[in-house]
């Protein structure tokens, strides 16, 4: 499902009365509460569907596959999601 699946299925949700705007922007309003949560308290957690955080990937060395020379990875941050008790009972 992509996005403009996801505004479909949010506006059907709602019913007659909504329009593909309002669903568009209550799509939007909920991506950008989880990214503004995720900068401030870095977590958050929505029950019956699953957490989000935010991990700290340490500084490594690679290979670059073509020239087979190493290289540092610098330390990075990345966000992890991990699936409630309810999700994973509906994809099973």
């Amino acid at each position: 499902m992509n996005k403009a699946e996801l505004v479909h299925a949010v506006q059907k949700s709602l019913g007659h009365d909504s329009t593909k705007a309002q669903a568009e922007r209550a799509v939007i309003a909920v991506i950008d509460g989880i990214k503004l949560g995720l900068k401030k308290d870095h977590a958050v957690q929505l029950v019956g569907f699953g957490s989000f955080k935010v991990s700290t990937r340490k500084a490594r060395v690679g290979v670059n596959p073509n020239t087979r020379q190493k290289m540092k990875i610098k330390a990075s941050k990345v966000v992890r999601f991990s699936a409630g008790k309810d999700l994973k009972a509906k994809v099973k």
